[in-house]
């Protein structure tokens, strides 16, 4: 695994192997067993978009698997003033043993990828968010004891969280279906790999795609960038929220997740966010480890 680019580049059982080393760091860290894979190593992460949960975790998990971390922001650097991404690239390969990026554009992504000589790890692009449907996937199957035959139902915006959670649910056996409003659809790309799956449904009805789901997931109606749709996303988005009717139509025993931050009353009401907030905060945490697993299938024989 040389890179984290995005869930289509990965195969079904790339992503189990993760999972599955994510699991035993988790295991490591909850007894206190030190896992230094990443002895002395350095993860260079770069900050386009604000962040919380990606920069702490991040963080974090270099510190415990042995190695240590710096950080560049837009305001501060020369990525801020416009320094070409390929030479981005080319300079931090010689500094730092990988490269964790939270951007917009994919394509930033891809060409520190094409132009660096160090592992590429994306923390969240417009396109896909990867790193976050990783830890996702983990906790259902914490909670649920496995993955395949679950039925996955995503509620909202044909946006990152969408278009990795269809690829992800997916490729690890799960029959996943979307409801999302006209015009707010994913991208034809994540389209066209999810209609070679019978188990998949796209559909403008919240209550059909949560019918007998195993789990729930949401996320804000209105991502970075996009401040000032706000009001007409609102707009569009009425009928979209996860509340108790909506959980009626899935099964008594699902779940549900949400990447945060969350906006109760929104895309999630109040009583829904806090009857499952234990798998919303463990989903949380488990970015930690999920991300850990990717960095040392990724940096560990680099350097």
């Amino acid at each position: 695994m040389k890179h984290l680019l995005k869930l289509l580049d990965m195969t079904g059982e790339e992503i189990i192997e993760v999972l599955n080393l994510a699991d035993q760091l988790k295991y490591e860290t909850k007894h206190g067993i030190e896992h230094h894979h990443l002895k002395g190593k350095c993860l260079g992460m770069i900050f386009e978009k604000s962040s919380t949960r990606t920069r702490v975790s991040f963080e974090v998990g270099i510190n415990q698997l042995g190695g240590y971390a710096v950080v560049l922001g837009a305001q501060g650097s020369q990525i801020g003033r416009g320094e070409p991404v390929q030479d981005t690239a080319r300079v931090l390969s010689r500094y730092v043993d990988g490269i964790m990026i939270r951007t917009f554009e994919q394509q930033e992504v891809e060409d520190l990828a094409k132009y660096g000589s160090v592992p590429v790890i994306n923390g969240l692009t417009d396109f896909c968010h990867p790193c976050q449907v990783l830890a996702d996937l983990m906790t259902v199957r914490e909670f649920k004891g496995s993955l395949e035959g679950l039925k996955l139902c995503f509620i909202g915006d044909g946006n990152n969280m969408m278009n990795s959670l269809i690829v992800g649910g997916l490729k690890v056996g799960m029959a996943v279906s979307v409801a999302c409003p006209e015009g707010y659809r994913p991208p034809q790309e994540i389209l066209d790999f999810a209609n070679g799956y019978d188990c998949f449904e796209l559909t403008d009805d919240p209550m059909r795609a949560a019918k007998d789901a195993d789990v729930v997931i949401t996320d804000v109606w209105t991502s970075m960038g996009q401040e000032e749709e706000r009001q007409k996303r609102e707009a569009a988005f009425a009928g979209y929220c996860v509340n108790q009717e909506l959980m009626a139509q899935a099964k008594p025993d699902a779940m549900v997740q949400h990447c945060l931050p969350a906006h109760r009353g929104e895309e999630i009401a109040e009583e829904v966010f806090e009857a499952h907030a234990q798998y919303i905060f463990e989903e949380a945490e488990n970015r930690l480890h999920a991300q850990k697993a990717v960095m040392v299938k990724t940096m560990a024989g680099n350097g």
